[in-house]
């Protein structure tokens, strides 16, 4: 597939995305979340108005099956180049993978263009840490044991959240702005990383960024720079031929975690088109599966048990 037609083929998954959003999906992600919860109460900050659709972030929360919790969560951030949300496969049906593995996971809607531009995105993610490592006893998760996953645009605000993160104000009068919104690990699939280089994806770029952005602020969201020893140890899936988000920016953050000295594993498929998901695809979007990408989250299963994802946690002792 050429540059061009990728483009076109993101442009129509897009345009399709909006009106897969239409209808409860909107609301907070998908039919079959146990709860949504807002990240904020009383408003997200710098809110432009109170609209459910597009000015309250939310968490759809889907929690394993009672007993095969392993006490580990997920923040998962769905792509469409920050205009659009794929709530389907890039939210729910992932949420469902993870649930069979045991750990429970968090489908953030965060807000987008043309209504918001940086940081509103990065207040989101930070955001959904901390409510997730604040409120973690309710949905059986262990604060030290919350991962970050994105996937394309939604790849990038995970590498974001991953870079620039905080330990949480002490003395904040919200007691969730008190916990750290630092994720203990990530995993992006065809993440686009590199704002700053020519392997950046227009779409998503402008949507963050807005129009002519000041050199530095797009520096700064080009993720592999602001990679240190403090960024989560991470998992990365990408295809060789996807030509809308290219390999190179899994390829710099990759390198960049090998020279900060970050664990990392990574894989690059050979074929395999731009938003395949867990390698399923979308029907929605025109995007067929794809048998050898299909490996990735199996993959990553074993990546995660590695990690101690997928131990549950000791049984209480009885005297």
């Amino acid at each position: 597939m050429t540059r061009r037609k990728a483009k076109m083929v993101l442009g129509v998954i897009m345009i399709a995305g909006v009106s897969a959003l239409v209808g409860p999906a909107r609301a907070g992600g998908a039919d079959s979340a146990s709860e949504v919860v807002k990240l904020w109460s009383n408003g997200a900050p710098d809110a432009k108005g109170t609209d459910p659709d597009k000015d309250v972030p939310t968490l759809s929360v889907f929690l394993p099956k009672a007993g095969t919790a392993t006490g580990s969560g997920v923040v998962v951030c769905p792509g469409g180049g920050y205009g659009m949300l794929a709530m389907e496969h890039e939210g729910r049906e992932v949420a469902e993978w993870l649930n069979s593995l045991g750990v429970a996971a968090f489908v953030l809607k965060y807000r987008l263009a043309p209504q918001y531009h940086h940081p509103a995105m990065l207040h989101d993610v930070n955001r959904a840490i901390r409510v997730v490592r604040h409120g973690g006893s309710k949905w059986g998760v262990a604060p030290n044991r919350i991962a970050l996953l994105g996937f394309s645009a939604g790849g990038h605000l995970a590498s974001t959240g991953g870079t620039h993160f905080d330990a949480g104000k002490p003395d904040a009068e919200d007691p969730v702005d008190r916990v750290s919104s630092r994720p203990d690990r990530l995993i992006l699939a065809y993440p686009v990383i590199a704002m700053a280089t020519p392997y950046t994806h227009g779409g998503s770029n402008k949507n963050l960024l807005g129009d002519n952005p000041p050199a530095e602020l797009v520096r700064s969201l080009s993720n592999e720079t602001q990679v240190t020893a403090d960024t989560p140890p991470t998992f990365l899936a990408h295809t060789n031929e996807d030509a809308a988000v290219p390999a190179e920016n899994s390829l710099l953050f990759a390198l960049a975690l090998r020279k900060a000295k970050v664990p990392l594993e990574l894989h690059i498929f050979e074929k395999g088109q731009h938003g395949l998901g867990l390698g399923t695809g979308a029907k929605q979007f025109k995007i067929g599966p794809d048998p050898a990408f299909q490996a990735w989250p199996k993959l990553c299963e074993t990546w995660l048990k590695g990690q101690g994802f997928l131990t549950k946690p000791a049984a209480p002792a009885t005297h």
